[in-house]
């Protein structure tokens, strides 16, 4: 399950609600124009994607077993959590309109902080667009959704994902205690990173 990054920042009322208003109601235009928030027409494209054990073998925090039922469930409760203000779940359409890649978005509004999993279909894997759908998606949280924090969680053997989120900038801290839905655990590496420290690198050099 999403845990908060460990380090701990403590956001002012104000600062909270304004990330629950930008996550009920996101600008997905940062994200590209065939991102959209996942509802119940993309449930199927869901499970053919996650269905691909290369796909989400290792996305810890999935509902299983992957099924119609299970899917439409989990695409439920993110748009409960996106009312509420803390989830958001999109996904990411190929030419076609069928669902190529998703996000799923945790959001800890009262700690400024957030994370995301995710995945790409494979034939997209390895093509460069998985590493500019992640910088799109870190800048997101950071820059439309306003947290000062953004906390990764990867697989000890996702050595894609680490290389994608080291690239970015984020600082390696270790490993942490990952917990599945169903209660199983995994060691997994874990990253931070700071808004402050997104902008610099963002800002072009003089």
């Amino acid at each position: 399950m999403s845990a908060p990054p460990i380090s701990v920042l403590t956001a002012t009322p104000e600062e909270a609600e304004a990330i629950r208003a930008a996550v009920r109601a996101p600008d997905l235009g940062y994200l590209g124009p065939h991102t959209r928030l996942a509802g119940p027409e993309h449930v199927t494209g869901l499970v053919a994607l996650l269905s691909d054990p290369a796909v989400s073998g290792p996305i810890y925090d999935l509902p299983r077993p992957i099924t119609p039922e299970t899917i439409a469930a989990w695409v439920a409760e993110a748009d409960r959590g996106r009312l509420a203000g803390d989830v958001l779940l999109t996904v990411s359409l190929d030419e076609a309109g069928e669902v190529a890649a998703y996000s799923r978005y945790s959001v800890w509004p009262d700690r400024s902080s957030a994370e995301i999993a995710g995945a790409r279909r494979a034939d997209q894997q390895n093509s460069g667009q998985g590493t500019a759908g992640a910088a799109r998606s870190f800048g997101f949280m950071f820059e439309v959704l306003g947290v000062r924090l953004v906390g990764l969680t990867a697989a000890l053997d996702n050595v894609r994902s680490a290389r994608v989120i080291e690239a970015a900038g984020f600082v390696d801290m270790g490993e942490r205690l990952s917990i599945a839905p169903d209660g199983a655990t995994r060691r997994s590496r874990y990253w931070e990173m700071s808004r402050e420290d997104w902008l610099t690198r963002r800002r072009p050099s003089t």
